[in-house]
């Protein structure tokens, strides 16, 4: 099988093409305090994929994003922190080598990781969920995440690839899962689950308002919408992944943010905003067609995969 060869080459493409109303399922739990000591930390950020993707592993210092959210992820990966007087909210986890680097990010803002209440996931890829077990554990954090991806998130594998253990993140409990709409909230910010699947079948974006200068600005973390390694067609990543790429496209089809961040870097700008921003514009992340702009590469890449993989059946 050459299930590893398109897997990279998928990821390879992901990141050079760039050079997500019901209530709850269930509430969220209050985090807990673990008796458990956190795994061992890492000792060295090389890692499985680190030739491939270096700015997967390579640190990066923390920093304000707008409002109360902070990137505290490597260059290559987007980790946001969301802060409030009442607890913390940290959301996706990296690769397991990040784990030690995001707590220590979140340190060196002058808080403690052990106030994060929730850890919330946009997708069980192993790039956006294998530090999520340390993280929870060094945290004793609740994991919310969407039930499309609780069991490759507790099982510990990538859908449509169980037979390809290199592609395999820590196991880590679910504490609760949101429908779509479903929020979760602490300190007066609240985020909005918007279910995107496609990507995976759980795949989970997050909306929220935050205040800059005294104006409300809208901010979508997004999950994705790449197909990346993703097979469409005639073996199926998961039954039905293509209806569910046509039902995020058609969905997103009107969004538009003020404020547009990705769990890749390079899909959003963050590292070019981040320079603008450095260099005096308070708002460079304030861009509301950079998300429209995202999502028409993301749709016109979707529909010439599937054209491509349905004509090799």
């Amino acid at each position: 099988m050459k299930h590893s060869n398109v897997m990279l080459a998928g990821l390879s493409a992901l990141l050079l093409a760039a050079c997500s109303a019901n209530t709850p399922e269930t509430a969220p739990p209050e985090p807990v305090e673990s008796d458990e000591p956190a795994p061992p930390a890492e000792e060295t950020l090389a890692g499985p994929f680190a030739a491939a993707f270096p700015a997967w592993y390579e640190p990066a210092e923390p920093f304000r994003v707008i409002g109360n959210i902070y990137h505290v992820g490597p260059k290559g990966l987007g980790i946001f922190f969301i802060p409030t007087e009442d607890g913390h909210i940290l959301i996706d986890g990296g690769l397991p080598e990040n784990a030690d680097g995001v707590l220590n990010n979140i340190r060196a803002l002058g808080h403690d990781p052990r106030d994060v209440k929730y850890l919330l996931n946009t997708h069980a890829h192993f790039d956006h969920s294998g530090g999520l077990a340390r993280l929870k554990a060094a945290t004793g954090a609740a994991l919310i995440s969407s039930e499309g991806d609780r069991s490759a998130l507790e099982g510990g594998f990538y859908l449509g690839f169980e037979d390809r253990p290199e592609f395999n993140a820590p196991p880590v409990k679910v504490d609760a899962t949101l429908g779509d709409r479903g929020t979760v909230g602490v300190g007066g910010t609240v985020l909005t689950a918007l279910l995107t699947p496609g990507h995976t079948r759980g795949c989970t974006s997050w909306r929220l308002t935050v205040e800059e200068a005294g104006t409300p600005y809208e901010v979508l973390i997004f999950c994705s919408a790449s197909v990346a390694a993703n097979r469409l067609a005639p073996d199926p990543q998961y039954e039905g992944i293509i209806a569910d790429y046509e039902s995020t496209f058609e969905r997103a089809r009107g969004w538009q943010p003020d404020v547009f961040l990705a769990n890749h870097p390079e899909f959003s700008g963050l590292w070019q905003k981040r320079a603008a921003q450095l260099d005096g514009d308070a708002l460079a992340f304030v861009d509301r067609d950079a998300f429209p702009a995202y999502m028409s590469r993301m749709e016109q890449g979707f529909r010439e995969q599937l054209a491509k993989q349905t004509s090799e059946e």
